[in-house]
């Protein structure tokens, strides 16, 4: 192999991601599209600060929704209550350690 081979291997790699990466960006547009619908605007905000804080938390949670908005459940706008409820249910457990002294 030739440098311009390595090249063009590396240009094409570099191009196949950035394709990918913007048809994911396409459809989580379309997911909050869809979920940005069933929340009340203070639910919406929330939404967005989690969205700049924990990027992974907020497309934790935009699936939830789009799970709950699919699945017919949801069936008036998602208030701010709600939607922190939802992000409890989300959390993970955590276990409780007591240290006893002896």
């Amino acid at each position: 192999m030739d440098l311009e081979e390595i090249r063009e291997k590396r240009l094409q790699a570099l191009l196949q991601k950035q394709q990918e990466q913007s048809e994911i960006q396409q459809q989580v547009d379309q997911l909050e599209t869809a979920v940005k619908q069933v929340l009340t605007p203070e639910a919406l905000q929330r939404y967005g600060t989690l969205k700049l804080a924990h990027p992974e938390k907020a497309m934790t949670v935009l699936a939830a929704l789009t799970q709950l908005v699919n699945a017919g459940q949801v069936r008036e706008k998602i208030t701010d209550t709600q939607f922190k409820e939802i992000l409890r249910q989300l959390e993970p457990k955590k276990k409780e350690f007591t240290i006893k002294r002896i």
